[in-house]
């Protein structure tokens, strides 16, 4: 799989569409429309950026779902394949849910509507694409092989029942998938301990063309 350098030089949230407040290169992270609704004026807070209730970001999945944003991490720098952020100071006990944008290369993890972590990710091939939607964590195994590929997936979390999982990876360039969604091992094993199964995983879709 070729990848273009433009969707490397991102950072964590991968949700902020054009908002005067923030650093131009978090605005290069937005995801394409309607994907987000994004009313102005965030509220950058130490290592958040944090919204006001009325203003709060509004994603859209793929079925159509809503989800509100309380608030974003506060990346100050660029990231880079092997990289990832956590950060969940601060933040209470609530809802859980994983957005992946593959457009844009970036796994974004929620609690109480605010974002904990962020990683730049690996994805499937034209020949094995990572299916879009909306998919509820079906197991999880901290070790795992996969009879299909006979190779190792820890922290494996399984989406679909044809073996769709998000698991650790050596995130690097040119590298690619069989259809999962490829993360650092740090991340991987954070990720693990954050989510249970049932919790939701928002896929989104690379929407026109990858070229530039």
């Amino acid at each position: 799989m070729s990848i273009r350098p433009s969707l490397i030089v991102v950072g964590a949230a991968a949700l902020v569409a054009a908002l005067t407040l923030l650093p131009r290169w978090i605005q290069a992270r937005e995801p394409t429309p309607p994907e987000l609704i994004v009313p102005s004026d965030p509220r950058p807070a130490g290592a958040r950026v944090r919204y006001p209730e009325a203003r709060a970001p509004m994603l859209v999945a793929p079925d159509g779902s809503r989800r509100s944003i309380r608030s974003l991490i506060n990346v100050t720098r660029p990231m880079h394949y092997g990289d990832y952020v956590w950060n969940e100071d601060g933040v209470g006990p609530g809802e859980v849910w994983v957005q992946v944008d593959l457009a844009r290369q970036i796994i974004s993890v929620f609690r109480d509507r605010q974002e904990i972590g962020s990683a730049v990710i690996l994805y499937g091939t034209d020949g094995k694409p990572t299916p879009s939607g909306v998919f509820p964590i079906m197991e999880k195994a901290r070790d795992h092989r996969s009879s299909l590929y006979d190779a190792e997936m820890p922290f494996m979390l399984r989406l679909t029942g044809d073996g769709v999982a998000i698991h650790a990876s050596s995130v690097r360039r040119g590298a690619a998938t069989h259809g999962c969604v490829g993360v650092p091992p740090a991340f991987a094993e954070r990720l693990f301990g954050a989510v249970a199964t049932g919790d939701t995983v928002v896929i989104l879709p690379i929407t026109g063309s990858t070229s530039i």
